[in-house]
C-alpha cells in the first residue's frame, strides 16, 4: 500500500483540485432575469444588493428559505444581514410551526403558507436550492410572486432546474454535487453580505 510520504504527497494534488473544482464553478455562475436573458453577473449583484436596501428602507422584510444544508444556510445569512447590515429578514425555521404546516397542511406548503401570512409587496424571498426542483421551494415562489414580492434564486444541478428562471434575479451554477453546489452558494450569499455590510459602513 501507499507509504505516509505517499499519502502526504498526493494529498495537496486532491485538495487542489477540489478548490479548483470550486473556483471553476464560481467562474461559471449565470445569473439570468425571468425571461431567461442573461443580466451580467455585476449587475446581477448590483440589482440585487440595491433592491435589499430599497427592501429594508421602507419597512419591509427579506425572507430566505431552504432545504436541509440550504436551510442552514438560509438561517445563517438571515442572520448575517439582520446583525451586520440592521434590515429585517425572516426564516421558517421554527419547529413547531414546520411541523403544524407539515402535518395538518402538506409538507410542500412548509414555507408558502407562512409566507402567505407574512408577506407583504416589495417585500424579498431568497429561495435557495441546490437541485431547483423541491417542490415546497417552487410554491413558496409562487406565493411570493402572487403577493407582489421580487424574488432571487440560487440554483444548480440541471440548467433546466424548476426555478432557474422564476426569480426576478436567478443566479444558477452547473455543479453536480450537494457539497459543490452548497459551498459555491455559499459563497454568493457572502458576497452579497458582504456588499450589504459596506454600504452600512458607509
Amino acid at each position: 500500500g501507499p507509504t505516509l510520504q505517499t499519502q502526504k504527497a498526493a494529498a495537496p494534488s486532491a485538495w487542489m483540485k477540489y478548490v479548483s473544482t470550486l473556483s471553476e464553478l464560481l467562474g461559471r455562475v449565470i445569473a439570468t432575469d425571468e425571461k431567461g436573458r442573461a443580466l451580467g453577473n455585476t449587475q446581477a449583484f448590483r440589482a440585487w444588493h440595491e433592491r435589499t436596501l430599497r427592501t429594508g428602507a421602507q419597512g419591509g422584510t427579506t425572507f430566505l428559505i431552504g432545504n436541509g444544508a440550504s436551510a442552514s444556510m438560509a438561517s445563517h445569512i438571515a442572520a448575517d444581514v439582520a446583525k451586520g447590515a440592521r434590515l429585517r429578514t425572516q426564516v421558517f425555521t421554527d419547529l413547531s410551526l414546520l411541523t403544524a404546516v407539515a402535518n395538518d397542511i402538506a409538507f410542500d406548503e412548509v414555507f408558502a403558507t407562512p409566507l402567505a401570512w407574512s408577506m407583504g409587496a416589495g417585500d424579498q424571498l431568497v429561495a435557495i436550492s441546490s437541485s431547483g426542483n423541491s417542490a415546497n421551494i417552487v410554491r413558496a415562489i409562487e406565493v411570493a410572486r402572487e403577493r407582489g414580492g421580487h424574488v432571487v434564486t440560487l440554483s444548480a444541478m440541471e440548467e433546466d432546474n424548476a426555478i432557474r428562471n422564476m426569480g426576478a434575479i436567478n443566479f444558477y451554477l452547473p455543479a453536480l454535487t450537494y457539497g459543490h453546489a452548497e459551498t459555491t452558494h455559499a459563497a454568493i450569499l457572502h458576497y452579497w453580505v458582504d456588499h450589504l455590510l459596506e454600504a452600512r459602513k458607509q
